[in-house]
């Protein structure tokens, strides 16, 4: 059940006139602490002479003295503004007409406007002339979209596993929202093994040398058996044992005898190894248990190393000199190769590596001029002369270690990619000037915001050098340089990450319509929907045609597979192309099958959803949660059609106001089914598509409500798409001071034909876009 959350007891005999009084009048009740502005005469003039008549005439019937709700007690317009979150949820219902509600008292158009405009006034009291606050968003850090994407173009690695970090929190309808991107530690370690793998990946280094190394104890030697498999295995006379090993290469090797020996005579034990080439003979000075190690030139498959006692000495009861054998080890490290053909080395390393140690450029040299270049791109700015000192102490470490200079570069360009300045758009914090004027965020910084805009990446090598030449802020080369950026295939990101929240396509992810009912809906087809709405948006996007085609548009684009599933003959072929919808009832994101069944349910469609949608996406006027203390009616009392199911659910007056405002816009859209095909029967059910606004304006089907809100709604919609979009572009959600901002960039999208490149434009250049305020 959906409820305005102003609702007042549905026992009150006037309560659709009391939902009025307390949704345009609650303010007068609540003292909050005085706004920004303090208590301005004129508005306290406005208040008492405008507003007030205004609520006497629609509010004070049922809230004198003794009401739930008592408007007689004096109040001001700051406690007003105090509590604008409230009257702008006022505003929001008055503009749709859902107040008054019926039972109310009759507004006309005039007194309705001037209401509206007047609380607006009020409530939002923002001096657009004298230095807005043009807001601060919260330190940034990448969302995994956009780290995956600039890691890309940065070293032309395509991260996959970034799609297993940690989801990232929604705000504001959006995943790149400052204030809920946190860095949990376990993203942290992610980062950290990231970086290795991506520079690792980037970068070619000759592999790490093959390592071989074998053990054995002295019973597993080869003719051990001949000393009963004791251990230490001892030789009492002349004898020989054996390792044989098979090895993968040759070079160096390490022999390590575990040995000792009884000792007698004029000379230590002796041992002699026979590997093939000339033997060695070795003496064993300790009794007890020691380490002996042998080098070993051997070469590379089947290898026997023999080892012989050869002095035994012995005399009965004075001395009996003996071998005593423990443990044997082999072990080597095969021979690293330091050269690479170049033509053999990936695109990332040539391009990341542009500059190479040689005669006349030492490795430190080419080390600092490669690390100023990566790092710079990677912070999105210039590196000071420190920062790349760090990076090349960094390589002449890992050259001291022993690493080769490729392996020194991995770790130096690791480095850079866990660094805060990586991982986080950092915006220098700054204050406004002695007369308030809200200061400017520096080039690079704007660099950042427009291709995080446009792109979910990283500045282009054009957009840092506009940056550093001073030219982004010259509205000719940037309106050269967006256009370029929408006709870019970066500016697919805008699209799916934009769109794909706005209009809420990834809950495609996780609906599940019941194919029992629903034959032919099943992951393909999710797939396509899902596809067929962002190839829609993208086209009226890069086409740049009026923002009020995604309502009223007369094609789409389609692939043969969903051209049948919507039954639209004549479309051949798996690629999408555009469709002329032209004699169909479909046109604009209203009919896509995409957004019809993320507003269903799994087994029927659902008008209160689809009519909710419409109103947060596409108005910008979400209703109120329901309260609390309603509880639902329960299912036995509903009977009958969808439609008379709905009309009962909306007799209970605390359910009236917020359904009455949702059911309608549901009701056009009922002629699409669950997954998004139509249809002019429910079961046995004809379907009846009429529905009335709030306001009274009637309408009758989609065609009538795409008309409507693409002509009487423009304004309306075209506001709510600025903010949403203005929501994504600068990573924070709008306060009441970006009203000024809001209002002009709507003006400069309706001065340029509302086309979709004035819009995004209207954002770039806007004060919170351009601009860093403060927080309140």
């Amino acid at each position: 059940m959906h409820q305005n959350d102003f609702a007042a007891s549905s026992t009150n005999p006037n309560g659709g006139r009391l939902m009025t009084c307390v949704l345009v009048a609650l303010a007068f009740a609540i003292i909050g602490v005085p706004s920004v502005w303090g208590e301005d005469p004129d508005n306290e003039t406005v208040f008492r002479k405008t507003l007030l008549p205004l609520v006497r005439t629609y509010c004070l019937d049922c809230h004198d003295h003794g009401s739930e709700i008592d408007l007689a007690v004096d109040s001001t317009a700051a406690s007003l503004s105090a509590n604008r979150s409230l009257w702008n949820q006022a505003i929001a219902h008055l503009r749709l007409g859902s107040m008054p509600p019926e039972d109310g008292p009759e507004m006309d158009a005039e007194t309705r406007a001037r209401m509206v405009q007047t609380i607006d006034s009020l409530a939002n009291a923002v001096n657009c002339v004298q230095n807005p606050n043009a807001g601060r968003v919260a330190l940034r850090r990448l969302n995994r979209t956009e780290y995956r994407n600039t890691i890309r173009d940065l070293t032309g690695v395509d991260y996959k596993p970034a799609d297993d970090f940690p989801g990232d929190d929604v705000g504001y309808g959006f995943d790149n929202i400052g204030d809920v991107l946190s860095l949990p530690p376990i993203l942290m370690e992610k980062y950290v093994d990231a970086a290795m793998e991506i520079s690792g990946e980037a970068i070619y280094a000759p592999p790490p040398p093959e390592i071989f190394d074998i053990q054995r104890t002295a019973s597993a030697l080869i003719g051990a058996e001949k000393y009963r498999g004791t251990a230490p295995l001892v030789m009492a006379s002349a004898g020989t044992v054996a390792l044989q090993v098979d090895l993968p290469f040759g070079g160096e090797f390490e022999l390590t005898l575990t040995a000792g020996g009884d000792q007698g005579g004029d000379e230590p034990v002796k041992i002699e190894v026979n590997w093939g080439g000339k033997p060695k003979v070795i003496d064993v000075t300790s009794e007890d248990a020691e380490d002996i190690t042998i080098p070993l030139r051997l070469g590379r498959g089947q290898r026997k190393i023999e080892l012989s006692f050869i002095n035994d000495f012995y005399q009965e009861g004075v001395v009996d000199r003996n071998f005593h054998l423990y443990h044997v080890k082999l072990s080597g490290a095969q021979r690293r190769k330091t050269y690479v053909d170049p033509e053999k080395l990936p695109a990332s390393h040539r391009r990341i590596l542009y500059v190479s140690p040689s005669r006349d450029v030492s490795e430190l040299q080419a080390a600092r001029a490669v690390l100023a270049r990566f790092a710079s791109r990677a912070f999105r700015r210039p590196v000071s002369k420190s920062e790349v000192e760090r990076l090349v102490r960094l390589v002449s470490d890992v050259r001291q270690a022993g690493g080769l200079y490729e392996d020194a570069m991995q770790v130096a360009i690791a480095s850079v990619l866990v660094s805060p300045h990586f991982l986080f758009k950092i915006e220098r914090p700054r204050t406004p000037n002695d007369d308030g004027e809200m200061p400017s965020i520096n080039n690079y910084e704007l660099a950042t915001r427009i291709s995080y805009f446009l792109w979910s990446s990283m500045p282009d090598d054009e957009l840092l050098s506009m940056a550093h030449q001073g030219t982004i802020r010259d509205r000719s080369r940037l309106l050269q340089k967006i256009a370029s950026m929408i006709r870019d295939r970066r500016s697919n990101q805008i699209v799916d990450n934009f769109a794909s929240q706005w209009l809420q396509l990834r809950n495609l992810e996780t609906v599940d319509p019941d194919t029992r009912l629903y034959r032919g809906f099943d992951d393909e087809i999710r797939a396509l929907l899902w596809r067929e709405t962002l190839t829609f948006f993208a086209g009226v996007m890069r086409e740049n045609m009026p923002v009020t085609t995604l309502l009223d548009a007369e094609f789409t684009y389609l692939n043969e597979p969903l051209a049948k599933f919507y039954g639209i003959p004549g479309v051949e072929g798996q690629d999408f192309r555009k469709v002329s919808l032209a004699g169909t009832p479909r046109g604009g994101l209203l009919t896509h099958g995409s957004v019809l069944t993320v507003t269903s349910n799994p087994t029927r469609t659902s008008p209160v959803k689809r009519g909710k949608w419409v109103l947060e996406n596409l108005l910008n006027t979400p209703p109120p949660p329901a309260p609390a203390d309603v509880p639902e009616l329960p299912r036995g009392k509903l009977a009958g059609t969808l439609r008379e199911r709905l009309e009962q659910h909306r007799a209970n007056p605390a359910c009236a106001t917020c359904h009455n405002m949702m059911d309608p816009l549901g009701f056009a859209l009922e002629n699409f089914d669950a997954v998004g095909r139509w249809r002019s029967t429910d079961g046995v059910d004809e379907i009846n598509a009429s529905g009335v606004f709030p306001d009274g304006t009637a309408f009758n089907g989609i065609d009538d409500l795409r008309r409507l809100l693409s002509t009487h709604r423009k304004d309306d919609f075209i506001r709510a798409l600025a903010e949403k979009l203005l929501i994504y572009a600068i990573g924070r959600g709008t306060e009441y001071y970006d009203k000024c901002a809001i209002d002009q960039i709507v003006s400069d999208c309706h001065a340029g034909g509302d086309r979709f490149a004035y819009l995004i434009v209207a954002i770039i250049e806007s004060d919170p876009f351009q601009k860093q305020g403060y927080r309140e």
